[in-house]
């Protein structure tokens, strides 16, 4: 009745809503040209960080080995120190342990790990100072000997950067997080010119969606990190090999395989390891910002009888690639480096995953390759190619960054005719680690906080349904001509209507706000007033063409549980929490309901059938 309510029925214009879907894409494209302008400058300033990063570097590791104040590339291995070379990187880890214990805790650990947290648990906000906290203390501790890539620090530093300028301006949590991908991403680019291994790296371990508004801004990111390499760096690829790959036979292909089985197997392992020292850090009786130093003294120790395991080695990486190196050297350039990377790690220094994890994986492809040379002479099984997939698979094993191992392979080193062999030795690698592993070594660190990561894309279900999608053309409405009495009166007598809030319009069905049972029998309000006195939130409703997603968060930031579906300014339906908690339901019943579509023992049975006519037919022909 128009009296006690206004009945709904939905009558949708055709225009006002294309003109309204249009509105909002028109705006997203805006929102997402600013974001893209915003990664290009971001990537721009990264670059010159990166270079910036590598000088530090190479000055502090000429002070630090050779008493040079110089900017020129140089490799602590080549030190005539002797003992004293324990004591350097020792040096190094007390200054790392001071920064973090008066600048900030934050510059402690991996990198990546610690970008993913703050994207999972603090929208995206990064601490200013990690912009220039983090690259310093890394180049100390790579100057002053640290087994690191510089490619850790930079990620963190452009993460770092993006987030800061995520929170100078006024965006949302989400378009933050697209900063911080793009930041660290970039960096990546710029060290490594990578630009499609560093989008693929955000999308596996950043971004946990692959959407048009992420994706673009992330892309021209790191097209210009790769610019900015080119510009700083140089055109040439990072780890450049003597001789091309020649397509290997099939024999080696299958080979390449049964060897990811093994790497990922060692993938556990060297995770496993990585944090059993961690533990063993955090049982020390004494305060953390000690620990670096005892690290840096185990580093000392290891490059004393190994000097190549010091510094950031990709000049071991080359190596390896090249297949020049004995035997000998591989295996404890591969056991040494481990040691050495594995215990400053866990210290809590400053540092990285990456080409730590590149030198010893390329070191075990290699120790592989040769004994699959020595047994299969004539499976084509090539030493150089042993190495970069094994560098790959040890990547892909410990971090699940499948596409990015693959790809990055192809791109520092150019090698097109190693994309089987990455792609099947990732694979192997990766379906053994998925098994045997929890977490990763990415995501270990915070699962033990309690922090979960996504392991799918999936597309939200609420997010891909819209709010016309479900029935909304049904629902009680107050006219607000009614008085407050009245209204009790009318709910006293539903007994079956038990409702928290009820939405109000006019005769026209004009919506007029949303009115909750609580204000409605306080004693306070007199029973000759009219509703439209108490009603509130005349600005709270959801459009048809809106997700479903964005109608729980509006049903989240105003408590309320329903929602008027309004066009223009009429109210053509009504949306319960109930509707949604339903159209959830239904996707979780079609993402698990076993069902068969075909039936084999249907078919089977057509064919005995079948067979037994033919039978009889042959008997009667004969």
């Amino acid at each position: 009745m128009l009296k006690n309510g206004i009945p709904i029925s939905i009558s949708l214009s055709p225009t006002l809503q294309r003109e309204h879907v249009t509105s909002k894409k028109k705006y997203n494209k805006q929102r997402t040209l600013r974001l893209s302008l915003l990664a290009v400058l971001i990537a721009i300033c990264i670059s010159f960080i990166a270079k910036f990063l590598i000088h530090l570097i190479d000055l502090i590791t000429n002070i630090s080995f050779y008493g040079n104040i110089s900017l020129e590339a140089s490799s602590p291995s080549h030190n005539s120190l002797g003992l004293w070379v324990i004591i350097v990187p020792a040096i190094g880890g007390l200054i790392v342990g001071l920064m973090a214990l008066y600048g900030s805790k934050a510059i402690r650990g991996h990198g990546i790990p610690e970008a993913m947290e703050q994207i999972l648990t603090n929208q995206s906000k990064i601490k200013p100072s990690i912009t220039y906290l983090k690259p310093l203390s890394s180049a100390i501790t790579i100057g002053t000997g640290g087994p690191f890539g510089a490619e850790g620090p930079i990620i963190a530093t452009g993460g770092a950067l993006g987030s800061t300028f995520g929170q100078l301006i006024n965006i949302t949590p989400n378009e933050r997080k697209i900063l911080l991908a793009a930041g660290a991403t970039a960096g990546m680019s710029a060290i490594f010119s990578s630009p499609v291994a560093a989008i693929l790296l955000a999308i596996e371990l950043l971004l946990f969606e692959f959407s048009a508004r992420s994706f673009i801004p992330v892309a021209l990111a790191c097209i210009t990190g790769a610019a900015g390499h080119h510009l700083l760096f140089g055109a040439e690829v990072v780890f450049p090999l003597s001789s091309a790959i020649s397509a290997p036979s099939n024999y080696a292909l299958f080979f390449y395989s049964i060897m990811g089985i093994a790497i990922g197997l060692l993938s556990v392992v060297v995770t496993k390891l990585v944090y059993w020292l961690e533990d063993v850090f955090e049982k020390l009786p004494i305060h953390w910002a000690w620990w670096p130093a005892i690290g840096g003294i185990a580093v000392g120790i290891v490059g004393y009888f190994s000097p190549r395991t010091l510094g950031v080695g990709y000049n071991n990486i080359i190596d390896l690639l090249s297949g020049s190196m004995s035997i000998q050297i591989v295996a404890s350039l591969c056991i040494l480096k481990f040691v050495s990377w594995a215990i400053s790690l866990s210290s809590g220094t400053s540092g990285g995953t990456l080409a730590p994890l590149l030198t010893i994986g390329g070191a075990i492809g290699v120790l592989i390759g040769s004994i699959g040379m020595y047994w299969f002479p004539n499976a084509g099984i090539n030493l150089p190619l042993a190495a970069l997939v094994g560098m790959s698979a040890l990547f892909a094993g410990a971090s699940r960054a499948f596409l990015t191992s693959i790809v990055f392979a192809l791109e520092t080193t150019g090698q097109s005719n190693a994309l089987l062999p990455l792609l099947a030795t990732c694979t192997t690698s990766y379906f053994t680690s998925f098994f045997l592993m929890e977490n990763t070594i990415m995501t270990e660190k915070i699962a033990r906080r309690g922090i979960a990561t996504p392991e799918s894309y999936e597309p939200d279900i609420l997010e891909k349904t819209t709010v016309e999608q479900i029935e909304t053309d049904s629902g009680m409405v107050i006219n607000d001509e009614m008085e407050i009495g009245e209204v009790r009166s009318w709910l006293l007598n539903e007994t079956d209507l038990h409702a928290n809030y009820f939405i109000v319009a006019d005769n026209e069905g004009i919506y007029k706000g949303i009115l909750s049972s609580s204000n409605l029998n306080n004693a306070h309000h007199k029973a000759t007033n009219m509703v439209t006195s108490i009603v509130k939130r005349n600005n709270v409703y959801i459009q048809p063409s809106e997700s479903l997603k964005k109608a729980v968060e509006i049903m989240a930031k105003e408590n309320i549980d329903i929602l008027p579906v309004v066009l223009g300014k009429k109210i053509v339906g009504i949306l319960t929490y109930q509707h949604i908690i339903s159209i959830y339901k239904t996707g979780i019943d079609e993402q698990e309901k076993k069902q068969t579509h075909i039936s084999l023992h249907r078919q089977r049975l057509k064919l005995l059938v079948h067979g037994q006519k033919l039978v009889s037919f042959l008997k009667i022909k004969k």
